[in-house]
């Protein structure tokens, strides 16, 4: 009985020392796959679908729709972001480590922001587009859970909390595609990413991601 109960507990050791050390060795393959994948890319577009669900929202189940919207983010390496919304309003925004510039057609208006106070979202997917390259000096990374072969989420912690961030969930797909991230707030509302038809690009027109305010809109600086 003694024998058998060393033999028990030594299993038991080897089970819980290596858990951790496979689920690390995962998540180092991951990183790596990403970062190979997009860490060397001169730039990309992608087509996005954002939703915005609340709190209040989620606690009335998944048959609640949040605020949708559609449209096609272009990026440059290293920070140059360019979205531009087509639904449910034709909207623009330029970003980059430092400005962003938010126009709004139908209102004839636009912002100028500094990203470092109002476009953390952007940076975020700025990061997340180089390839993880600098994440893990920003961010505890862990991998949450693993739907299908080739598929995982990624949970991404503010070392340094953010004001109203608690935490990112990065999807990624096979191939490692990076296809949802969802940004969770404090108070329980989801911003939610969705990524799909990714194609490469390796040259932009010299002005794309400029911050030129179109003429008869009126700028207004935060």
């Amino acid at each position: 009985m003694k024998k058998t109960k060393t033999v028990l507990i030594s299993h038991l050791l080897v089970l819980f020392f290596c858990i951790p050390a496979v689920a690390d060795d995962r998540l180092s393959g991951v990183l790596e796959g990403i970062g190979k994948k997009y860490g060397n890319l001169t730039g990309f577009s992608v087509s996005y679908t954002r939703e915005v669900v609340t709190r209040s929202m989620t606690m009335l189940g998944s048959q609640i729709k949040g605020d949708l919207a559609t449209g096609k983010v272009y990026f440059k390496a290293p920070y140059s972001l360019r979205l531009e919304q087509e639904t449910p309003a034709q909207e623009t925004i330029i970003a980059d480590n430092n400005t962003l510039l938010w126009l709004v057609p139908g209102k004839k208006i636009a912002y100028e922001y500094s990203s470092r106070t109002f476009g953390m979202e952007l940076r975020l997917l700025s990061d997340i587009f180089n390839g993880f390259s600098e994440i893990e000096n920003r961010f505890t990374v862990s991998a949450v859970h693993q739907d299908d072969p080739g598929c995982c989420e990624i949970e991404l912690r503010p070392d340094a909390p953010w004001q109203d961030v608690d935490r990112i969930v990065v999807n990624i797909s096979e191939g490692y595609f990076i296809s949802g991230v969802h940004i969770h707030n404090q108070f329980g509302s989801i911003t939610s990413f969705r990524l799909s038809d990714m194609v490469e690009r390796n040259e932009f027109e010299s002005s794309f991601f400029s911050f030129i305010v179109p003429e008869g809109m009126r700028l207004i600086k935060e």
